[in-house]
């Protein structure tokens, strides 16, 4: 059995691996962190809800302006994935045992700490014991239950708005490269 021999000529295959590479970093590193971002505040606006709920007027606090959403610069360069936080402004100080207090001799002593009253709620740091509750007061929990309320509407932003910005990225492909 002879069979003939078929061969192929690609012309064009750095210029497509091109095109897809630029249409995966504007994906990735544009659209993807918009959409992500959107996402994101539908998470945070359902939390500041909460935080209102539970928040006790009669104080100049706010926890509800203290809640924010952030990038999150480090998981990306460790990992080069995507993220956003939702947390409270101030709110994850940690005031024991650091390693720059253990440098400085202060550890497990009292020492002031820098206050975050210049945020726009206030010094917000007891939002803990409403989260968790302690000894003497039950929990209210203000993030706990975001994903149950508010995590179907985000994931449906964050698909809407991604395949925006994946159609618009197509667009831009195929008019860079002529076709209409």
């Amino acid at each position: 059995m002879a069979t003939d021999g078929v061969s192929y000529k690609m012309t064009g295959l750095p210029e497509l691996l091109g095109k897809l590479d630029g249409l995966e970093y504007d994906l990735k590193r544009k659209g993807g962190r918009f959409a992500l971002r959107r996402a994101a505040q539908v998470l945070r606006d359902q939390a500041r809800s909460n935080a209102e709920r539970v928040d006790d007027p009669r104080t100049s606090e706010n926890i509800a302006a203290n809640i924010v959403e952030r990038w999150s610069g480090r998981t990306f360069r460790k990992t080069g994935n995507m993220m956003f936080r939702v947390g409270v402004l101030g709110g994850a100080r940690q005031y024991a045992n650091t390693r720059e207090n253990v440098r400085k001799g202060r550890a497990g002593q009292t020492y002031r700490t820098d206050g975050s009253s210049g945020n726009p709620g206030g010094d917000t740091f007891y939002w803990r014991f409403l989260e968790f509750g302690t000894e003497d007061a039950p929990a209210q929990p203000i993030f706990r239950p975001v994903p149950q309320q508010a995590g179907q509407q985000a994931v449906s932003v964050f698909a809407n708005e991604y395949s925006k910005k994946i159609d618009r990225a197509l667009k831009r492909a195929r008019k860079k490269a002529g076709v209409k």
